[in-house]
């Protein structure tokens, strides 16, 4: 079965940093590529990463360029998304996924507040 599970969010004080981890289950995160988005209730789901299945070739949101960074892990089969310079603005919940399936996780919370 294939699953998807977000970890690492919670809440951070503006400029702040925390690291998302998206393990994958089921299916082999690296003959994937994995995309990040979150949401914020009331508002479209937004695009905050993406990476092809080599994990190599990266593109980021905007909103979200050159303060987040997504990694891999393949002996880990999991997926990260660094975040730094937190702002209130990126306050949501993140999730991961496999967009080629359409498969997404659970998401988790992610609140930037002083």
């Amino acid at each position: 079965q294939v699953k998807l599970v977000e970890s690492g969010g919670g809440l951070v004080q503006p400029g702040g940093s925390l690291r998302l981890s998206c393990a994958g289950s089921g299916f082999i995160i690296s003959a994937y590529a994995i995309r990040w988005t979150r949401q914020v209730p009331g508002k479209e789901r937004e695009l905050v990463a993406n990476s092809d299945p080599t994990g190599r070739r990266k593109d980021y949101g905007d909103s979200v360029k050159g303060r987040f960074t997504d990694s891999r892990d393949n002996r880990e089969n999991t997926v990260f998304l660094q975040m730094n310079s937190l702002k209130p603005e990126d306050t949501a919940v993140y999730y991961c996924g496999v967009p080629l399936y359409n498969y997404w996780g659970q998401g988790t919370q992610v609140t930037v507040s002083a």
